[in-house]
């Protein structure tokens, strides 16, 4: 029997037209699609007909499927000789576990490859009109999670501690704990220094929240930010003014 093969296809941040080419090459070749929760629908209509579709997507407090069993599903179906690609959103490699998935197969004996994907902060940023880094306005970013494994407990990070070091932070998966990472942006940066939310990125539901550390953590506390979000630290905040951008905006 011919062998199978994994491939890591990253479905980019939400718009659909935002897959690459190579992205599209593999579903439309692909035995059975292995597809997450914020992988965009639309691209299973570019599955072949008669492709076995198979989600195991995973939502805030809540997992269709554990780790260990999508890991199981993906060598189980490649080791029938089919080529599987697993659709995952944003990027496999930007806290996509994409790397424990991909070891996981390759430790079956079996190939694996991975489709970069525009990651959930780059798309945020493009479609929101915040600039990461620019002349004049940031020479560095970091990019940090803000919802840390299970098993880790409470946050470790040191949000502060990044924002005297670079510029500007991003923060995804964020919302949970957002009030604690912008308390700690406070203590860095002051009060009133420009921060923004994305929701939704790259979607026709995109939704902006505009302001400063201190009033977002207001908008926090009164329930205004919603998952999938990603938030913004930093003066590329203030091009959002003379940036093109989609979606709702309020100023808070």
């Amino acid at each position: 029997m011919e062998m199978g093969e994994v491939v890591l296809v990253g479905a980019g941040p939400g718009d659909p037209g935002l897959l690459t080419i190579r992205g599209l090459e593999e579903l439309r070749r692909a035995d059975v699609v292995l597809y997450d929760r914020l992988a965009p629908r639309e691209l299973l209509n570019q599955v072949p007909s008669g492709v076995e579709l198979v989600p195991v997507g995973k939502a805030p407090g809540r997992h269709s499927l554990s780790q260990d069993e999508i890991n199981n599903l993906l060598v189980g179906y490649a080791s029938q000789g089919l080529r599987v690609v697993r659709l995952k959103g944003g990027d496999p490699y930007v806290f996509g576990r994409g790397e424990e998935e991909c070891l996981h197969v390759i430790a079956r004996g079996l190939p694996c490859r991975v489709v970069p994907g525009v990651p959930s902060f780059v798309g945020a940023g493009a479609y929101g009109g915040i600039p990461l880094a620019g002349r004049g306005f940031a020479s560095s970013f970091a990019v940090a999670t803000g919802r840390l494994a299970a098993e880790k407990g409470d946050h470790v990070l040191d949000y502060s501690a990044m924002l005297r070091a670079v510029d500007q932070l991003v923060v995804l998966m964020g919302v949970g704990s957002l009030e604690s990472i912008l308390s700690q942006a406070e203590a860095a940066r002051g009060p009133r220094h420009p921060a923004a939310v994305v929701m939704d990125a790259t979607l026709p539901s995109q939704r902006i929240l505009v302001g400063t550390v201190s009033s977002l953590r207001r908008a926090s506390r009164e329930g205004a930010v919603r998952p999938p979000a990603v938030l913004f630290v930093g003066r590329g905040v203030e091009w959002g003014e003379r940036l093109w951008r989609t979606g709702a905006v309020s100023y808070y």
